[in-house]
């Protein structure tokens, strides 16, 4: 593969618009110099599809292990994340909640102690929209712009680039990064609106997820307890009308017993309490998701927390003294 020759520009007062005819009528050929924070299971595939893409990525960890296995396939690593985005066209992060947040972004030696005008941040994490507006503003005071971009899809997912990614920040933005974006997302990547909607937009979609798993939950206890077998059950509803993957997936795993872990139940509870806030926020009513996330509460309870999201369904399991298999 032929590299591009990019010219670069001295003016110091135009490394914006030196930004925008980088990431402007982008190939295959093109790579830009990416900074990436966050290296768990999510974060870790998609700096492995970046990677592949041909971008140069600069990674942190704040358990600095995490790394070996990147800087092996070309990565380089930083020591904190404000070394991390000091050289760096485009700043990526996928953190586990709030106070990762705090800590990485607005921290001492954090992304904002380190970036400057001209770069573009983008935050892959699931957090409240107001967390978004939060930084959106922090780094316009940087010169530095700034959009919500988070991912549904899990382990398997963020591996083989097929995650679907919501965007909420202002569209001549996420046109400049979309074609960065495009490795990590299985179909057309999804702009939802102003600065937040892509993390509102990944709650509400959250929202069916809990809601999904559930559903299947109760629905496979009343189907053991009532004498069907419950692989023929999942047999059935592989096929009906409404069918859906998480069914399918969670599903299989569940008759297997096995809650080896692509998604955490403790960041699904993070996620429910989340989805609790924003419906306080706009006095929307989630009856169905509030019992679902007692369901959530009680499974984290009873130390399934770092086992799969469908550990869930082991509360309900407790409650009526069967085991699905």
């Amino acid at each position: 593969m032929t590299n591009k020759i990019i010219p670069q520009y001295v003016d110091e007062n135009s490394r914006e618009k030196e930004l925008d005819f980088l990431l402007d009528d982008r190939t295959p050929s093109n790579f830009m110099k990416i900074a990436y924070l966050g290296l768990g299971i999510m974060g870790s595939g998609m700096v492995g599809n970046l990677l592949q893409a041909g971008h140069s990525v600069t990674v942190w960890n704040r358990t600095p292990d995490r790394c070996t296995p990147l800087v092996e396939k070309g990565a380089s690593q930083a020591d904190t994340p404000a070394q991390a985005v000091a050289n760096a066209e485009i700043v990526m992060y996928c953190l586990s909640n709030e106070a990762a947040i705090a800590d990485t972004v607005f921290g001492e030696d954090g992304i904002l102690s380190g970036v400057h005008q001209g770069q573009i941040a983008i935050d892959m994490s699931t957090v409240h929209p107001n967390t978004s507006r939060r930084e959106a503003t922090a780094y316009a005071e940087k010169g530095v712009e700034f959009i919500d971009a988070p991912v549904f899809g899990s382990k398997n997912e963020s591996a083989a680039g097929g995650l679907w990614i919501v965007v909420g920040g202002k569209k001549e933005v996420f046109e400049k990064v979309k074609p960065i974006l495009e490795p990590l997302s299985e179909t057309i990547i999804h702009y939802m609106g102003e600065t937040g909607m892509g993390a509102t937009m990944k709650l509400v979609g959250n929202a069916v997820v809990i809601s999904q798993i559930e559903a299947l939950g109760e629905a496979m206890i009343l189907a053991k307890k009532a004498g069907l077998n419950p692989q023929d059950v999942l047999d059935v509803l592989h096929v009906t009308d409404f069918k859906s993957p998480i069914f399918d997936g969670i599903g299989s795993t569940l008759v297997k017993r096995d809650f080896s872990t692509s998604f955490a139940l403790k960041w699904l509870l993070k996620d429910a309490n989340l989805i609790a806030q924003l419906a306080q926020d706009n006095n929307s009513p989630i009856p169905a998701i509030a019992l679902a996330r007692e369901t959530v509460k009680a499974a984290v309870n009873h130390g399934w927390g770092e086992e799969n999201a469908s550990a869930a369904i082991k509360a309900l399991e407790l409650q009526a003294g069967i085991e699905i298999k």
